[in-house]
């Protein structure tokens, strides 16, 4: 398991050089590869600049998920951390984030999965989501097909 700590630098280092529409297709797609590699069930978005620009739902999900994505998703918007980082943040305060008080828990949920999607030197543009897998489960995936994304793109740019 990640520490606070841990999470906190990773966002920091999974901030992408450029991001556009079409590489938050390669984005949800690498999630996509990676779930069917490891026979994991998902459903996955990738949201940006006020939209959705990817949304997938693999076979075996359901519509509950869907709404664990966007709740994810309302959080990491709110608070500019990825949902596990605000998850590992109120467990280490021994609360539960979804009962505070000035939360609406039909609207915000803090467990893992949703990432902030950050453009080096402009901050927070968006968020990728993955739900259906244990907390640690679905951030470790993103987390994962970011870095590979955000490896791609650094490997592009230097051979131009």
């Amino acid at each position: 398991m990640m520490t606070l700590n841990e999470v906190i630098e990773q966002e920091k280092q999974l901030q992408l050089p450029l991001f556009n529409n079409d590489i938050a297709w390669q984005l949800g797609l690498k999630i996509k590869e990676l779930a069917e590699s490891r026979n994991k069930t998902v459903v996955i978005e990738v949201y940006a600049f006020g939209q959705t620009l990817f949304q997938y739902s693999m076979q075996g999900t359901c519509i509950d998920q869907l709404d664990w994505m966007r709740r994810k998703r309302n959080a990491v918007l709110r608070y500019n951390k990825s949902s596990y980082q605000i998850a590992l943040y109120n467990q280490a305060k021994q609360r539960v984030f979804e009962e505070m008080p000035h939360i609406d828990n039909q609207e915000y949920c803090g467990h893992g999965g949703s990432f902030p999607i950050r453009i080096q030197g402009c901050g927070l543009i968006g968020t990728v989501t993955t739900s259906a897998l244990s907390a640690e489960e679905d951030h470790a995936l993103v987390a994962e097909a970011l870095t590979a994304i955000k490896h791609e793109l650094e490997q592009s740019l230097f051979s131009r």
